[in-house]
């Protein structure tokens, strides 16, 4: 059984750029990296994305700026649902406070 190599996004990153900005091929590239041919076509097509400003929603971004947009966009989606579940509960509050008061 093959175990699947796992690359930081650092690498990920100097290795879309081989391609992007030093003229390699993914072949060249991805041989030169030690990866396969489609992760290579992948980080390409990601940080190619990522360049443009597109954070992606599937997958762990490779740039450091994109990760702290998905860290962020991922603290904001917790403290959304924290305030729901806030107003839910002052609302439960709320009412078992004005049914007690009757």
């Amino acid at each position: 059984m093959s175990k699947r190599k796992s690359f930081s996004p650092e690498l990920k990153e100097d290795a879309a750029g081989l391609v992007l900005d030093k003229g390699y091929s993914i072949k060249e590239a991805s041989e030169a990296m030690g990866a396969s041919d489609s992760a290579m076509r992948s980080w390409v097509r990601q940080l190619e994305g990522e360049r443009k400003g597109i954070t992606s929603t599937k997958a762990k971004s490779i740039t450091a700026e994109h990760q702290e947009i998905q860290a962020l966009k991922a603290q904001v989606k917790r403290l959304e649902l924290e305030k729901e579940i806030l107003k839910k509960a002052s609302a439960l509050l709320m009412s078992d406070s004005y049914n007690g008061a009757k």
